[in-house]
């Protein structure tokens, strides 16, 4: 349940102009209106479950995206059912401006590109078909000007090879490697809640520069009840990022009963150093190494 300066699970990522929504929760749209962020920039709201505190504040975001003046279509993403829960949700949001469009699930294998990067949904141990979100962003290799004006490529296709396209202009080709260095690391960020840890909770959050995990309970007595309820303590989110090597583990999502969630955060920190609670508008940029 909400609390008076708590609202419900979501969490935004925007990248160049696109925003991509995951979950909305309760308060959603109140908690955007007070950072000031853009309702009509919203491309995609990816679903973890559908359980009420994760798609309860459906209907009235996209009316309040619908009145941001939005047309374009929004895509919805999440487990099978998806499009059966979201059109009853509708009824009390009637006549948008913009199309919607649905897509399910089929497997965790699953690569979408989505908002300029790409999504790969996981599964997680809940007590319905859960799934968390790895977003990756990846980095083009440096151009090399000096390569280019050696080996005479025209300047108009310079951005072309750069984006990693092949240019054949008469009896000549032109390659991206002709003119691009080596690999560079992109950026993973990661998202789970409501679950057990789980193999694939790991896999998804391997190498992430950020993770944000739920930390239902932080007291260890409350071990029992998450078993129970299918969540997490602290301690075993915490267990997670240093398996999956992340480089920042946010907790989120936590108990009613979980006033203050610092008090126990000592317990997570043993094991994962870079551990910190996640309060509601907490925000933070991801950058590429050497920016």
């Amino acid at each position: 349940m909400p609390l008076p300066n708590r609202w419900l699970t979501a969490c935004l990522v925007r990248y160049e102009g696109h925003t991509l929504l995951i979950d909305c929760g309760e308060g959603t749209q109140i908690t955007m209106r007070r950072t000031g962020w853009s309702f009509k920039s919203i491309d995609c709201i990816c679903f973890t479950h559908f359980h009420g505190d994760h798609i309860g504040g459906l209907p009235g975001m996209l009316l309040t995206i619908g009145n941001s003046g939005r047309t374009e279509p929004l895509l919805l993403v999440g487990p099978k059912g998806l499009r059966r829960i979201a059109e009853g949700l509708l009824m009390i949001a009637p006549d948008l401006p913009f199309p919607i469009e649905y897509h399910e699930i089929e497997s965790p294998d699953e690569v979408l590109s989505i908002c300029g990067v790409r999504v790969l949904p996981f599964r997680a141990d809940h007590r319905v078909t859960c799934y968390g979100y790895r977003v990756e962003l990846d980095r083009l290799p440096k151009f090399d000007p000096e390569r280019a004006k050696e080996q005479n490529i025209p300047l108009p296709y310079w951005k072309h090879l750069q984006q990693g396209e092949t240019i054949t202009d008469g009896d000549r080709t032109y390659t991206p490697d002709m003119v691009l260095g080596s690999p560079r690391k992109g950026l993973i960020f990661c998202y789970c809640t409501d679950s057990r840890p789980k193999n694939t909770i790991i896999e998804g959050a391997r190498d992430a520069d950020l993770f944000i995990c739920e930390g239902m309970y932080g007291d260890p007595e409350k071990q029992k009840s998450a078993k129970e309820k299918k969540h997490m303590t602290y301690v075993e989110a915490a267990r997670i990022a240093k398996e999956a090597e992340v480089k920042e583990l946010w907790l989120t999502h936590y108990s009613p009963s979980v006033v203050n969630p610092s008090e126990h955060l000592e317990l997570a920190q043993q094991i994962f150093p870079n551990t910190q609670v996640c309060r509601d508008r907490r925000e933070t940029t991801l950058r590429f190494l050497d920016e």
